[in-house]
């Protein structure tokens, strides 16, 4: 056995447990359906007809190689692709049963419900506490000075970084460490309590340390809303999610409870990158 195999192996033994954890759990719920969705970037196509759909407090894992489309496909769950020049989204994309691209849906409130925490970590140039507590004061969320500070204590004990920085709440958040810094945008993120989180390789830039630390945390949020990751690390998504979509060329070539995706793949494609031949 290789070292990658038993790692995976061993990964995949903690997903396994994981999953049996949430098996007392109502049925999981279908909370974000996608249906033919295409992205163009001018004419040439990032994203081919991809059916999938979201469930409640599930961590769902997007893993291909780079540029099949997955990171892509996650900013279109948000429409943050509605930021970028040229950019065509096509298909069907509904929350809770909401096309989140009718004329009728606000973006703002469409990115408070579904938040999104970047490769790199992004902390405003302010403080430790007014990073976690402008969003909720935006968006009316809190009334009083101790509605804020409890929103801000609550988010950052999810976070797990409360302990770490409750006697620094007025320095900059920037000058934090870099896993710190990823969980100051992640408690951010929590505070104006979205149902879904959007993950893009969260711990692409971190240490070891500040990787697992993340993926704990990662564990703990799928209890209380749905999580999905984009990770080039295929270790990483066996430890982490729940299930598994394998990208590319922009399309979405499998899905399936993780487990059986890394270890009885369906398709070849799928095989040949699980097991290193491409990627």
């Amino acid at each position: 056995m290789t070292v990658f195999q038993f790692e995976l192996h061993r990964s995949l033994s903690h997903t396994v447990e994981s999953a049996a954890q949430h098996a007392h759990a109502a049925a999981l719920e279908t909370r974000m359906t996608c249906r033919g969705v295409s992205v163009h970037y001018g004419a040439k196509q990032a994203v081919e007809n991809v059916n999938l759909d979201i469930r409640a407090n599930e961590v769902l894992a997007f893993i291909g190689p780079s540029g099949c489309g997955k990171s892509t496909l996650l900013r279109c769950l948000n429409r943050m692709n509605d930021n970028i020049d040229g950019c065509r989204v096509s298909g069907d994309i509904h929350l809770d049963g909401q096309d989140i691209h009718a004329a009728s849906m606000d973006v703002v409130p469409l990115r408070t419900r579904v938040g999104m925490v970047f490769q790199k970590p992004n902390p405003f140039p302010k403080s430790i506490y007014d990073n976690v507590a402008m969003g909720p004061k935006l968006h009316g969320m809190v009334k009083t000075k101790s509605d804020a500070d409890a929103v801000v204590e609550d988010a950052l004990t999810k976070a797990g970084l409360w302990e770490e920085v409750k006697d620094r709440l007025l320095q900059p958040g920037t000058g934090l460490s870099g896993g710190q810094q990823q969980r100051l945008c992640i408690a951010r993120t929590l505070a104006v309590q979205p149902e879904i989180i959007l993950m893009d390789e969260p711990c692409s830039a971190l240490d070891p340390i500040a990787t697992a630390w993340i993926e704990q945390l990662i564990e703990q949020l799928s209890a209380e809303v749905s999580i999905v990751i984009v990770t080039h690390s295929m270790q990483q998504a066996a430890r982490v999610s729940r299930r598994t979509a394998f990208f590319h060329l922009g399309r979405l070539v499998e899905l399936g409870d993780t487990s059986q995706v890394f270890t009885q793949p369906r398709e070849t494609l799928t095989e040949r990158y699980i097991t290193g031949l491409f990627g």
